[in-house]
């Protein structure tokens, strides 16, 4: 069974590997991201997600892109290249002074953010919350042979950046609940549990805490959307999904999507 399992796995990395060669050969110029045509990425999110991964490869600053390879490198994280290209764009326009991710694992989104803030010459309080440990939900396993919380410092030291603020609980623990409460958000990014129990209360109170045109980044949630994913990408998981479905337009306006992960903005 093991034998069976590390055949597949190196047969769908050839597989990946073999279709990012493809997209790269087949692209000319830079493609245009800019805030004007972000519009677009709702209505075809396949073409702009696959025009954030050209970019990630042709265009972002090298720093972004050695951070990314750093934790690709004895996979210290998950995600895709497209989505530090969505958090480059996010950072460039909305210019953060606070962060707050909810769902850590080994820190490669608030080390990015802290990295965007300082190549920026900006400054950006980084908050994370998470149990710091393998627990995992219905979609999700993790190691249990990694200390996360020593680790999530430890790749904060060694981009050479200030330290987080972060809370070692569940994102429903009262002490987290007090943290998200305590102070209006400019940014905050969902990506803990995803069951939809979960989400939705991570949604409900997180929405009630950011500013007004401040910003929430729902990852997982595109299965809802007409994203069809290329083989190296994935469309996330109905739990999140089905609660960005369920987001009042009234008070968000979605105005962005890179893969799987969906951006709302507070009316």
């Amino acid at each position: 069974m093991n034998l069976r399992r590390f055949i597949v796995a190196r047969l769908q990395s050839l597989r990946q590997r073999h279709a990012k060669q493809s997209v790269l050969g087949s692209s000319a110029g830079v493609p245009d991201l800019s805030f004007e045509r972000w519009p677009e990425s709702l209505r075809d999110p396949t073409r702009f997600y696959i025009d954030c991964f050209r970019y990630f490869h042709s265009s972002l600053p090298s720093e972004l892109q050695q951070h990314r390879h750093y934790f690709t490198k004895k996979k210290r994280g998950f995600g895709e290249d497209a989505f530090h290209v969505m958090w480059f764009l996010l950072f460039r326009q909305f210019r953060p002074d606070n962060f707050l991710e909810i769902g850590v694992y080994r820190g490669q989104v608030i080390t990015l953010i802290a990295l965007l803030a300082k190549l920026h010459q900006t400054t950006c309080d980084v908050y994370g919350v998470a149990p710091f440990s393998s627990s995992g939900d219905e979609v999700s396993k993790y190691p249990i042979n990694v200390d996360y919380f020593k680790d999530t410092l430890a790749n904060f030291e060694h981009f050479g950046l200030p330290s987080p603020s972060l809370l070692k609980a569940f994102s429903t623990d009262e002490r987290a609940l007090e943290l998200i409460s305590s102070r209006v958000w400019d940014m905050i990014y969902i990506d803990g549990n995803h069951d939809y129990a979960i989400a939705k209360k991570d949604w409900e109170l997180c929405s009630k805490n950011v500013r007004q045109n401040g910003i929430i980044v729902f990852d997982d949630a595109g299965t809802s959307t007409s994203f069809d994913p290329p083989v190296f990408a994935t469309r996330g998981h109905p739990g999140p999904a089905r609660v960005a479905a369920e987001i009042d337009p009234g008070q968000f306006k979605e105005i962005l999507q890179v893969g799987h992960n969906r951006v709302f903005q507070r009316l």
